[in-house]
């Protein structure tokens, strides 16, 4: 049967990359009103992609986008969800692409548009999975359900409440989102841990209005600078995090795991290249600690004052800033935000008032036991589909909608990304390999016939 499977995935590779470069054409940019059209003529599309499939498919519409509901039935009671997004990042900034977003170009055995790699390229790697199945033997493995959202790159919680609210209709085995990477070029990784995130927005207020520099300069005080000294002062010079009570619940690093990253690093074949910049963060440990296993505090935009071209002389009345922290296991986002404010409380100085909004974007750190038999299943699946052994890692980002299912169905969760770093998704000239597409379309259906 598998054998069928990846025999109609090698003969259709030309069909399928064709296919593929339709479903890049949408601009189904979520975070823009003026692509609301187009993110529903996305959607509309991916449905009667399925239905081509014979599967059977609809839109659930929601009070944001709407979800793409499709299910295959298979020869087993054993059911896969398959969860992804077919909505995109916007494109900006539009001078460094080398191509068109939204014409997909083939080049260098790559397919580069917005959405490439995250997530329609991904996500379509287990659409053609399906359809191997359903054009060789005319039966899947196990049924296999997709429920694709299209508000991921927006922060919507349509599919969170869609879950939440169905918990007895989606009783499954498994969960596959292919929203990762691999660990580098040539090397398939399944990931079993995901860094947690929230996100706050602190504001400080000094004056009604700004004041005239030559008039109130040196007496007055600058919200600007206070705030860089609030935030500044959040992180010391060994870039630990300085909050007190942060690091209570971070959970150590298992000695399995240690061994697992020492390999990684150490082994050049497996090694991944270095940031563009000298990495930073706590001297005394690796960079894949500092990334996997480690909690961040970044600051991702600051604003007060006059920001437009030329000189206006003046003492701002207001500053603001984005923040944003990655968390790890056992970190709990509600206790980590309350001493986050405490502690940005506790040092604002009594020339200014202090306001904090948030936390917004909360996600939960999440690690899986890796001798799960599924995430076991999947290391073989993706061996079958690349011809190379996987590795196990971590990784840094968070994807909110994973904590969601494991919570409220309480199933195993695969992560299995098909893409890599170098592939630029959020960036200019995003792209995707052919080549891991078509494995991981492999890795797929291998993947279900494990179940």
């Amino acid at each position: 049967m598998i054998s069928k499977a990846f025999a109609y995935i090698d003969e259709n590779v030309h069909q399928f990359t064709a296919e593929l470069q339709e479903f890049l054409s949408f601009p189904s940019i979520s975070g823009d009103i003026v692509h609301n059209t187009d993110v529903r003529r996305c959607a509309t599309w991916l449905k009667t992609h399925f239905e081509r499939l014979g599967l059977h498919s609809c839109l659930i519409e929601t009070a944001g986008n709407p979800i793409v509901w499709a299910l295959a039935k298979g020869q087993t009671s054993k059911m896969l969800i398959i969860c992804g997004h077919y909505d995109v990042q916007p494109v900006d900034p539009i001078d460094k692409w080398h191509s068109e977003p939204f014409r997909p170009m083939l080049q260098n055995g790559f397919i580069y548009a917005r959405g490439a790699t995250d997530d329609k390229g991904q996500l379509f790697a287990h659409i053609k999975a399906v359809e191997s199945f359903v054009k060789t033997t005319g039966q899947l493995p196990c049924h296999v359900l997709f429920l694709i959202e299209g508000e991921e790159e927006s922060g919507g919680t349509s599919l969170h409440d869609y879950i939440k609210n169905h918990q007895n209709e989606l009783d499954a085995d498994a969960v596959v989102i292919s929203d990762t990477t691999m660990y580098g070029e040539g090397v398939p990784a399944v990931t079993y841990g995901l860094r947690g995130l929230i996100a706050i927005e602190v504001s400080v207020k000094t004056a009604e209005y700004d004041l005239h520099s030559g008039f109130f300069g040196g007496i007055a005080p600058n919200p600007c600078i206070l705030l860089s000294r609030l935030v500044t002062e959040c992180i010391g010079p060994d870039g630990k995090i300085v909050i007190p009570g942060f690091y209570d619940n971070v959970r150590p690093l298992e000695e399995w795991e240690r061994r697992n990253i020492d390999r990684l690093q150490r082994e050049s074949k497996l090694s991944k290249k270095p940031p563009p910049q000298q990495p930073i963060g706590e001297v005394s440990s690796s960079t894949l600690e500092r990334l996997w296993s480690q909690p961040s505090f970044d600051v991702n935009g600051m604003i007060g004052g006059h920001t437009s071209k030329g000189i206006k002389t003046i003492i701002p009345s207001f500053a603001e800033a984005k923040i944003s922290l990655r968390l790890v296991p056992d970190q709990d986002p509600s206790c980590v935000a309350d001493l986050v404010k405490r502690y940005l409380l506790s040092n604002c100085p009594d020339c200014a008032s202090l306001e904090i909004q948030g936390p917004c974007a909360i996600a939960k750190p999440i690690l899986f036991d890796v001798s799960d038999p599924i995430l076991r299943a999947a290391e073989e699946a993706l061996k079958q589909g690349f011809e190379v052994d996987p590795v196990l890692i971590r990784a840094g980002c968070s994807i909110p909608v994973v904590s969601t299912f494991y919570e409220h169905l309480k199933t195993p969760v695969v992560l299995m990304g098909f893409g890599l770093e170098s592939d630029g998704a959020h960036a200019p000239n995003e792209r995707f390999s052919i080549s891991n597409f078509i494995c991981g379309a492999k890795s797929s259906a291998s993947f279900m016939s494990s179940l």
